[in-house]
């Protein structure tokens, strides 16, 4: 079990050491209060992936289901509408944070009924990959307008 958490650590350790190479991702311009929500929603996802990773490490099916089911679809529809993101975000970006969510849901489900561990290590597995491959695709700047042109700005 601890081997299975430390491999998934150093996966994410390893796609942060590619940060120094030329940055070919989409570029989401969004306003401040959009980039805030999108990355408060990542930054929580981080966490609630952390805790689950530490009730696993304990074998708490109860808190893995615990910590999963904020992360699942009803933390999306909150923020479905939220700045407009919906109008904004490119679908694929959408669908896999939607895919997520779902993937949440279906983990803190499946620790109450099946309270499987490696089940459970599995299923964040696939979970991150859309975290990965997300992370990979986009790239999320700030637009503010110039105070004398009115024209957006990176």
């Amino acid at each position: 079990m601890k081997k299975s958490v430390a491999i998934i650590a150093y996966s994410l350790l390893a796609t942060a050491a590619f940060a120094g190479d030329q940055d070919d991702r989409q570029t989401l311009n969004l306003s401040e209060a959009q980039r805030g929500h999108v990355l408060k929603e990542m930054r929580a996802l981080l966490s609630g992936t952390q805790n689950i990773l530490a009730a696993l490490s304990k074998d708490d099916m109860a808190a893995v289901a615990r910590h999963a089911r904020p992360l699942g679809t009803n933390m999306a529809h909150k923020a479905e509408d939220h700045d407009h993101l919906k109008d904004v975000l490119p679908k694929e970006f959408m669908r896999l944070g939607m895919s997520l969510h779902q993937d949440f849901d279906q983990i803190a489900s499946d620790a109450e009924s099946k309270k499987d561990p490696k089940l459970t290590l599995r299923q964040l597995s696939d979970s991150m990959s859309k975290c990965t491959a997300c992370h990979e695709s986009y790239q999320i700047r700030k637009v503010t307008k110039s105070l004398d042109s009115g024209h957006r700005k990176h």
